[in-house]
């Protein structure tokens, strides 16, 4: 991999700078289970509900995603910094534990849903655009199960995890 220009790397320290949501994106299926962290992650419209979420076209859950063509993305409370360290690799817990430990519904909706996420949002894989490394995905909702809890928001800011307190 080429060294990043002047350009990528003044670019990189300013996107620290943008807060972002923290999430962790589902998927289960023909393909296999699989999820991982990211923080781009929006609303695009409400007609149809659709979301965009940017996944790295090199992470290992990328094709899984694809091949099933249906996720779950949720949205992390404070309380779930743990899991966002697992599922974006960091934390040394193998995949095929990371829906081990009972926080997961597995079952109701076909892709698993964190059981007390701030927000959960299930939906289809409609389209996909490749941007450099990163393919842009919508997402278009079929379900939002009701979310368990109202803690206060994990946050990604200046390469770190913040909480964000509820008021």
């Amino acid at each position: 991999m080429p060294e990043p220009t002047r350009t990528q790397l003044e670019f990189r320290s300013a996107m620290a700078n943008l807060s972002a949501a923290v999430n962790v994106i589902t998927t289960d299926g023909p393909h296999g289970r699989a999820g991982l962290t990211v923080s781009a992650a929006c609303s695009v419209t409400d007609s149809p509900p659709t979301m965009l979420v940017c996944v790295n076209r090199s992470a290992r859950s990328h094709g899984v995603l694809l091949a099933n063509g249906r996720v779950c993305v949720n949205v992390l409370g404070a309380e779930h910094e743990d899991l966002a360290r697992y599922f974006a690799g960091g934390a040394g817990v193998p995949p095929a534990q990371r829906f081990t430990d009972g926080r997961w519904d597995l079952d109701t909706e076909g892709v698993p849903v964190l059981r007390d996420a701030l927000a959960s949002v299930v939906g289809r894989i409609v389209a996909e655009q490749t941007q450099g490394s990163h393919s842009v995905l919508f997402v278009e909702v079929d379900t939002v199960p009701e979310p368990a809890t109202d803690s206060g928001a994990l946050v990604y800011f200046q390469r770190r995890y913040h909480n964000l307190a509820a008021s």
